[in-house]
């Protein structure tokens, strides 16, 4: 009895002590924790605030993904030319960056001191998995060089085909459009909502380019389509949702049940894919394989599974899948956003879009064919000026973030303390007045060789910049001037003057609040 009264006595003074030690380190984590906030509170006390709800909410709620909140990055950038410190809570700071002397040391970092911050990206990765857009570290720094000869140059050549392929299906549709509203109305443009069909134009051209997949997706309905077209929805319904930014949560609700089963689609469909072209490697052998598409196009998923790094290893088919579907997901809406807006730009505009059809037309001038061939894209100067103002004045991607692993020094003698979300503003940037006199003007001359001589390559960063730049702009820019050379051949576009303006409505992409639309008429109509 002595012996159990002693253990338990014993037992008890190890519970205790045990307990004590547990309350001891947390009071220890806590100081430290509130130590190295209160020094990360002096470095950003720095920035200037702009005026917020209360000390409590801080800046909480002012932000919103409407033309509202647009406006309100104006006159941020009107006030705060640099950046500004905004509070999302009291204990959540973002630095928001709107000037290269902000924005170069976080572009330049390298991915493993810069990497992106995971608060919103974390919502994609069921979808997009390890991919380029959400790997880290060194994980990263190995697919971008594994991927990096994917979008050489020699590779890109070959798919111009296929962008004017797909680009003449969606004018076909728009030049039959218009005949029956010619037809029924007695003449005159139709008019027509854009955004939605150059999406569909780019998920056409995407699939073939990674899958040489004919999806036919312009002209009927296609399943592994409408699970990415919902994917990108529900990701945007789910951050203005924080009671569903829980993954428990999420996966209780129906958007979450929704998101789940579009995710299967897609991931059935591209893992079957890869499997099938690596059992198709396996037999023939890889030299054979490389043999087999000597003067043919190789897609996407050609490139990766042929791909070796400087030890000989390849990528798994499960990285494959993740880069062929981050591919589709950063490839098309950006690239439809960016068209559609230009369209807008170039109705409002007719000045500019009759030099570019002029330099289209005299680019296609006696030829056998009406298709852009690689050696024109260099060729049209005035229309890449457009196509630059436009994505200044309406960057797809409004906004990216960041969270260091280190302090980042600025030439000011300010620091960004390690562990601060940092929004890089693109729409703020390329509306800094100090930048871009006036900048709510369209003019594409911003552009041209004599006016862009010492400007800074980070006031202009559509496809952001440094060592975690968009690996596929040269495929964007090269599939926007096709789209834009053809239908500029085909139309001529003019704004509806009875509808009002656009209300801008920054999501994934930069869209409009009811949509894009322009009156389009046939050019010989015109003539």
């Amino acid at each position: 009895m002595a012996v159990a009264t002693a253990l338990g006595s014993l037992g008890a003074v190890a519970l205790g002590t045990f307990v004590v030690a547990l309350l001891l380190q947390w009071l220890w984590n806590a100081l430290v924790a509130v130590t190295r906030f209160r020094a990360t509170c002096r470095q950003l006390n720095k920035f200037p605030i702009p005026p917020w709800r209360s000390w409590v909410l801080g800046h909480t709620g002012m932000g919103q993904s409407t033309e509202e909140g647009l406006q309100q990055v104006d006159s941020l950038v009107a006030r705060y030319r640099h950046g500004c410190l905004w509070w999302g809570l009291p204990w959540l700071p973002v630095l928001r960056l709107f000037h290269p002397s902000t924005l170069r040391p976080l572009l330049s970092a390298s991915a493993f001191v810069a990497p992106k911050d995971k608060i919103f990206y974390g919502f994609l990765k069921p979808w997009l998995g390890e991919g380029l857009l959400l790997s880290g570290g060194e994980r990263w720094a190995r697919h971008r060089r594994l991927l990096t000869p994917a979008f050489h140059g020699d590779v890109l050549r070959n798919y111009l085909g296929i962008f004017n392929q797909s680009t003449r299906v969606l004018l076909a549709k728009w030049g039959a459009a218009a005949a029956a509203a010619a037809a029924g109305a007695g003449g005159g443009p139709v008019e027509l909502e854009v955004l939605q069909p150059l999406s569909l134009l780019t998920l056409d051209t995407l699939q073939k380019c990674i899958f040489s997949h004919e999806s036919h997706c312009q002209e009927r309905p296609s399943e592994y389509i409408q699970a990415i077209l919902e994917l990108s929805s529900l990701v945007v319904r789910r951050q203005f949702r924080p009671l569903l930014h829980p993954w428990w949560l999420y996966r209780l609700s129906s958007d979450g049940r929704r998101f789940a089963r579009a995710c299967a689609t897609v991931h059935t469909f591209t893992a079957d894919v890869v499997q099938r072209r690596r059992r198709a490697l396996t037999c023939l052998g890889h030299q054979a394989r490389l043999g087999g598409h000597q003067g043919h196009r190789m897609d996407f998923i050609d490139l990766l599974l042929l791909s070796k790094d400087e030890n000989g290893h390849t990528l798994s088919d499960e990285d494959i899948a993740a880069e062929a579907e981050t591919f589709m997901f950063e490839g098309h809406d950006t690239t439809a956003s960016g068209l559609a807006w230009l369209f807008y730009n170039l109705a409002g505009h007719p000045e500019h879009q009759e030099r570019c059809r002029q330099e289209v037309q005299e680019l296609l001038a006696g030829r056998d064919t009406a298709d852009i061939e690689w050696e024109d894209l260099s060729q049209l100067p005035f229309t890449t000026m457009c196509i630059k103002e436009s994505l200044r004045l309406h960057p797809p991607v409004t906004a990216v973030s960041r969270r260091c692993t280190e302090d980042i020094p600025l030439r000011d003698g300010r620091v960004i303390p390690k562990g601060v979300i940092c929004l890089m503003s693109i729409y703020g940037t390329h509306h800094n007045p100090d930048l871009w006199p006036e900048p709510e003007v369209f003019n594409p001359l911003r552009f041209s060789p004599e006016n862009s001589k010492g400007r800074s390559p980070s006031s202009f960063i559509p496809f952001s910049a440094g060592p975690r730049n968009c690996i596929g702009q040269s495929f964007a820019m090269a599939e926007m001037k096709v789209v834009v050379a053809l239908t500029l051949s085909r139309f001529v576009l003019r704004r509806d003057t009875a509808r009002p303006p656009p209300r801008r409505k920054p999501e994934l992409i930069l869209r409009a609040e009811d949509g894009l639309w322009l009156l389009l008429e046939p050019l010989l109509a015109v003539a």
